[in-house]
């Protein structure tokens, strides 16, 4: 129900289980992990240069397949501690710029999957939240620190306590996503941009992703993440990129990039 293809510098990586709209079990999860383990070695030969994951169907990813998992036999913490921890830190870290398309549902793990995403488009009327006060359970996935960071206390238990879900449109609204568009432009305007950024300078893209993921994790304030864009820059400069950039732009021609 994975599937990873590489062409033209982009990995797609597809959750294709629509029937059960792309809910994830251990294999499934497993099968994830080797897909961005994949496109990770070929993005260190240079060969992947940004990465798409989108589900196939009416919904991006509904979460944890249960079918057959009683809560008797349930081992929690070594599906979501052994198999979607590791695997989120994964794509996280993945050496590209990393975009998502989401439709649909996208809840539990699958919410899990976009919050791990760089750059996440979604439709209009797709569903975000939390339903797990139906199930007697808690958000997973990291949703709390995601949910507490880009929506505050209030509205984090808001959710919570509900079980309400927003639309892709409030979503965005609220600073949780990127970009809302109506589900039938979804993936045609996300691959459009995923192929412009796959040309682009992803060597200094890369850089400004760590920038972002230590700015957010150490709390830095202005003058050390300065200091840290200062170095980054100094680094960037000894780059054929950096010397292609300054060319075109003197040269009033478009840049050809390497990455």
């Amino acid at each position: 129900m994975i599937s990873l293809s590489i062409a033209n510098g982009i990995a797609e990586v597809v959750l294709n289980a629509p029937h059960k709209l792309n809910s994830l079990d251990e294999q499934a999860l497993r099968d994830l992990t080797q897909a961005y383990d994949d496109a990770a070695a070929a993005a260190s030969r240079g060969e992947v240069r940004a990465l798409l994951l989108r589900g196939e169907g009416r919904a991006f990813c509904a979460g944890r397949d249960i079918a057959g998992v009683t809560p008797e036999n349930d081992d929690a913490e070594a599906y979501l501690g052994g198999l979607v921890q590791p695997l989120l830190q994964k794509m996280s870290a993945f050496p590209a710029p990393t975009f998502a398309a989401a439709q649909g549902a996208c809840l539990g793990v699958g919410l899990g999957l976009l919050l791990a995403t760089d750059v996440v488009y979604v439709a209009e009327n797709a569903k975000f939240g939390s339903p797990f006060a139906k199930l007697g359970a808690t958000l997973d996935s990291g949703g709390h620190w995601y949910f507490t960071e880009r929506l505050g206390m209030h509205r984090t238990l808001d959710l919570i306590y509900t079980a309400e879900l927003m639309t892709g449109t409030e979503a965005v609204a609220k600073g949780m996503f990127s970009r809302a568009m109506p589900a039938d432009e979804l993936l045609d305007s996300t691959r459009a941009i995923v192929a412009k950024v796959a040309t682009g300078a992803t060597g200094a893209f890369k850089a400004s992703k760590e920038l972002v993921a230590h700015i957010r994790d150490q709390r830095l304030g202005l003058w050390a993440s300065m200091t840290e864009e200062n170095a980054e820059q100094a680094r960037l400069c000894k780059s054929e990129d950096y010397a292609e950039g300054f060319r075109a732009f003197q040269e009033k021609r478009e840049p050809q990039f390497k990455g």
